[in-house]
């Protein structure tokens, strides 16, 4: 069963990502200080989160750690 776009947004939290402005409708833009870029999530929080935007949120935390 996939995971929910709420679960993938409280990882990015926990992991010290910040929301910042941007994005239109239902994405949604997370930066963090140590990475360049940022991370783009698409989805309201119920939605299913789809197997791409689960591994962005893995490698972007990964990095971040790292």
């Amino acid at each position: 069963m996939p995971r929910k776009i709420r679960q993938l947004v409280a990882d990015l939290e926990r992991a010290g990502f910040v929301a910042s402005p941007g994005g239109k409708g239902s994405h949604r833009k997370f930066r963090h200080a140590r990475l360049p870029g940022a991370v783009m999530l698409s989805g309201h929080d119920g939605d299913d989160a789809k197997h791409y935007q689960e591994k962005q949120v893995r490698n972007a935390i990964h990095e971040a750690s790292q």
